[in-house]
């Protein structure tokens, strides 16, 4: 098992769909993952933002997001 550390720095919300993305397909693979929300990027802590505004892949941050929400992955803002 390894350990992944994500930090989300911007309020973008394409740098945000792969950056929960990547959080929950590490995690599905067993791996230790940790997610920090810096400078810009603590606006995704904002319960009320809406996370379906979908990028040009057609995913959006609520496809990944409450995975990690529910499987209480460790979340530094």
């Amino acid at each position: 098992m390894a350990r992944f550390i994500f930090i989300l720095g911007r309020d973008d919300n394409e740098a945000a769909t792969r950056c929960f993305q990547f959080a929950k397909v590490a995690h599905d693979k067993n791996h230790q993952v940790d997610l920090f929300l810096v400078d810009g990027g603590v606006n995704w802590a904002d319960s009320g933002r809406d996370l379906t505004i979908r990028t040009q892949t057609g995913d959006c941050p609520n496809d990944y997001l409450p995975y990690l929400v529910e499987q209480e992955v460790p979340a530094g803002v």
